[in-house]
């Protein structure tokens, strides 16, 4: 009876946990009242590296006395030029100017403002512009909602007459250039926006004059300002591929010495354009629009140096980091693929002729000598990702050549990494490799986002907050890497006790890795602890044996689907500035718009399917397992046979690496990133269940017919007795034991009670 409902059980278990990890997040507290007036002022293409005390002094002394953050100017397009970064700006969402580009340029674009009288202006391309953002583009975004969200707005200058346009073309209050005297202008109402031109090219001089024209207007400004004011600096957009990190600064009442941040990234220092509306609106006191932004109010935290100089360097930093990890995670991925394709290919004749033949004839075995060095360069493949990732903890993009220096840096760790497993004392078993990698690789990445992901923002198998999906918490690739490391440590650790508690093993590791996906307060990742949940339940359902059937597959599905609906519940509950991704998605269907999300949601995994050189990794994976590893010849199936919870664990890993992969945009990403790891151990598992197939054991006494089935095998570097064990895991029968060599063979092998002697093959079967 109680065999009959442990699945039940678990499977509540791992829900429970699931909706515990997701539903405990932080409470925000709703934005107050601030300011009577508010003033964004934007230099398009503004960054931290044109700040100087000399130079800019207006600027400076802003930062020193409000707060500062890097600001990331994603829109609808890549680049975000100078006239979509505005345009978002007003909208408070992704938005994008109509017309074409060229290789992903800026074209110049000139907008069209008339002045019908000596108040405002008219924009005569806004209609156009707000059918395209809502007709062609998968946003959904309104051009307009934040001076839509005022009864009166000033807009100075072109780029401002875009962001305070109302969604008809209308601009309440406009002037071409600044005034000498702004300070009427900018108490005439609430909000004002104010265009103080560009900063652009690489040349430092050039930089540097065009810096110092936009802060002598900044100083007027600041004279002019009205009382009770919160003064907005931002670099709205970039002039330029490729794009970069941009100023943010807040000053005014609340505003003091902090760093600034968002919900919307949950990163201490980082905000997205699309923040600005919010922001503004909240600081006024004034009601969000019907449809929501996407961005969410920003706020000041503290911690910030009280050295300005240093304070600055940071945003700084970040945005080299940033620069640097978009040159080099394209080459690091597109290597890591080439390398692991050649050792798929690699592995095939060494399988065939892994197995060995009893008999005077049969292929010559490979020497050991290249296997052995076959089995380092496989461990050396997966672990490429943590070592990447440990390479983070170094500034090596600080360097002048930082490709050159990421790579050397990674092959150190990697080189140290692999030392590490092959001087581990378990190495020469079966299993020891593969539990070492993953122990390895899960606790690497574990323990760098209980810390707060520090190595995973801007990171080359992280993620850039230049591309604005995600600021905090664990990536995309982090994900894959992690729920295979999670899952086969827990398959290794499961296969070292009984068979009775390996699904409760299984439970107890998995779910602890729903917690860390899951939490709001770790890896933040809703969507991939709903994958894991599932991957966990079949991992545990199959480890104490058998295969994933139709039943234990729908087992897996339900806790899914409980998952996702106990944390709907909770989310919907929340306002609406505090929901998570479904509790949006869900308000959208109720509201008629979730389609624009399914639209986005497709065109992303479209996208990354054809773009990212983790798919390459991902289907050459699938290919090696299933014509080769899977294959009578290949190693897998007897491995599985040996060693169930090791299978638990990778169709564990595949059912959530799928998931999480679809329903999170990410195509075959999340699926490549556990390919990455999991392939290779796989490999190098079967290479040696294949080298000790034809080892020999003295099968144990017959117990009677009534007797049933013992409760457990051997563990592993345990003694052999009779090379069987109840639930088919011959393991030292198959694997020889943990020293490698056959167990129980030796001269008078076959004699004793007059049995014959069994392969091992036999033994596994049964």
């Amino acid at each position: 009876m109680l065999r009959r409902i442990a699945p039940i059980l678990l499977t509540l278990v791992v829900v429970a946990l699931g909706i515990t990890a997701l539903s405990a997040g932080p409470q925000t507290p709703p934005p107050r009242r601030s300011a009577d007036y508010v003033v964004v002022v934007g230099v398009a293409g503004l960054r931290w590296e044109d700040v100087d005390p000399q130079g800019t002094p207006t600027l400076w002394q802003l930062a020193r006395d409000g707060s500062i953050g890097s600001l990331s100017v994603r829109s609808a397009h890549q680049p975000t030029c100078p006239v979509d970064g505005w345009l978002t700006l007003g909208a408070g969402s992704f938005a994008a100017w109509t017309g074409s580009r060229s290789d992903g340029q800026c074209p110049p674009v000139e907008v069209t403002v008339e002045r019908p009288d000596r108040i405002g202006a008219n924009l005569p391309e806004q209609e156009s512009v707000v059918l395209h953002n809502q007709d062609r583009l998968p946003w959904g975004t309104v051009p307009g909602a934040l001076s839509e969200s005022v009864r009166c707005s000033v807009a100075v200058g072109p780029g401002a007459a875009v962001a305070a346009a109302r969604p008809f073309g209308r601009v309440d209050r406009y002037e071409p250039t600044l005034p000498e005297d702004p300070a009427g202008l900018l108490g005439s109402c609430v909000l004002s926006i104010v265009d103080l031109g560009m900063v652009a090219g690489e040349d430092p001089a050039v930089r540097a004059a065009a810096a110092r024209t936009a802060d002598e207007q900044l100083a007027r400004v600041l004279a002019g300002r009205p009382p009770q004011s919160l003064v907005i600096v931002a670099g709205v957009s970039d002039t330029e591929r490729p794009s970069r990190l941009h100023v943010a600064i807040a000053d005014g009442p609340g505003w003091e010495n902090g760093w600034l941040t968002s919900p919307s990234t949950g990163r201490r220092g980082y905000l997205q354009l699309v923040d600005l509306a919010p922001t503004a609106l909240a600081a006024l006191g004034r009601p969000m629009p019907d449809r929501p932004f996407l961005g969410r109010p920003a706020e000041s935290v503290g911690g910030r140096p009280d050295d300005l100089s240093a304070a600055i360097a940071e945003p700084a930093d970040a945005d080299r980091e940033a620069a640097a990890q978009r040159q080099v995670a394209g080459r690091f991925f597109t290597l890591l693929a080439a390398v692991q394709v050649a050792l798929a290919v690699a592995v095939l004749p060494l399988l065939r002729r892994a197995r060995r033949h009893a008999g005077p004839y049969g292929p010559k075995p490979v020497p050991r000598r290249v296997v052995a060095t076959v089995e380092v360069l496989l461990v050396a493949a997966a672990l490429a990702m943590p070592a990447a990732l440990l390479a983070e903890a170094v500034p090596w993009w600080r360097n002048h050549h930082p490709a050159a220096t990421f790579a050397g840096l990674t092959a150190v760790l990697l080189a140290a990494a692999t030392l590490l497993v092959r001087l581990a004392p378990g190495y020469r078993s079966t299993l020891g490799p593969l539990g070492a990698v993953a122990g390895l690789t899960a606790l690497a990445i574990g323990l760098d986002v209980v810390t707060g992901a520090r190595l995973q923002l801007n990171g080359v198998i992280g993620y850039s907050a230049l591309e604005g999906g995600r600021y905090a918490g664990l990536g995309t690739v982090g994900l894959g890497v992690f729920i295979a490391g999670a899952l086969l440590s827990a398959g290794w650790l499961a296969q070292q006790v009984r068979r009775g508690w390996r699904p409760m093993v299984m439970v107890v590791v998995g779910g602890a890795a729903v917690v860390v996906v899951g939490s709001p307060y770790l890896g933040a990742d809703s969507i991939g602890a709903i994958a894991l949940t599932a991957g966990v339940s079949v991992a545990a359902a199959i480890s104490a044996g058998g295969w994933l059937t139709l039943t234990r597959l729908a087992w897996a599905a339900m806790a899914g689907l409980a998952v996702t609906v106990g944390f709907a519940v909770v989310d919907l509950g929340r306002p609406p500035g505090e929901r998570g991704s479904l509790g949006r998605f869900l308000a959208a269907l109720g509201d008629g718009t979730g389609g624009l999300t399914v639209r986005r949601s497709s065109a992303s995994n479209v996208e990354t399917l054809v773009n990212s050189p983790l798919t390459v990794l991902a289907l050459a994976g699938a290919l090696l397992v299933w014509f080769a590893l899977l294959q009578p010849w290949g190693g897998l199936m007897r491995l599985f046979g040996i060693y169930p919870a090791i299978r638990a664990a990778m169709a564990g890993t595949a059912v959530a690496a799928g998931v999480g992969g679809v329903l999170g945009a990410a195509a075959l990403d999340v699926a490549g990133a556990a390919a990455a790891l999991v392939v290779p151990v796989a490999a190098l598992s079967a290479l040696r269940v294949l080298d000790h197939s034809a080892d020999r054991t003295r099968p144990g006494p017959v117990r009677p017919a009534d007797a049933g089935p013992a409760d457990a095998g051997p563990v592993e570097g345990g003694p052999v007795e009779g090379g069987v064990t109840p639930d088919g895991d011959a393991e030292h029968a198959a694997a020889g034991g943990a020293d490698g060599k056959p167990g129980g063979a030796g001269p008078g092998a076959g004699r004793g009670r007059g049995r014959a002697v069994r392969s091992s093959a036999e033994v596994a079967t049964g």
